[in-house]
């Protein structure tokens, strides 16, 4: 079974991958020929997530799905850093009450 910290940190990667490919998509907006890129996420076995990118199979911008893309890549990335501190902070407090 794979820790809560690794479960949270591996969301928390996923999550910036996807707003690093939404990014790099609003800039390319413009760019003529230029093809979306996208995340694919997967469940790893005993918990987390890996992100692998990928290109559009067609050419053309998506600015509307791209900005939801950066709005949910936030808020997953601050649910999973809430899951990282909690974790955290409750490994000390049970060091704490084994000392």
């Amino acid at each position: 079974m794979t820790s809560i910290s690794s479960i949270a940190l591996s969301g928390m990667n996923a999550a910036r991958a996807r707003l690093e490919v939404s990014a790099n998509n609003i800039a390319n907006l413009d760019t003529p020929g230029y093809r979306r890129q996208e995340v694919a996420q997967s469940a790893q076995p005993g918990g987390g997530v890996s992100a692998t990118e990928k290109k559009s199979a067609v050419q053309g911008s998506s600015l509307e799905a791209d900005v939801v893309a950066q709005l949910q890549a936030k808020n997953v990335f601050l649910a999973n850093l809430a899951v990282f501190k909690t974790g955290s902070k409750l490994a000390g407090s049970l060091l704490d009450k084994t000392v």
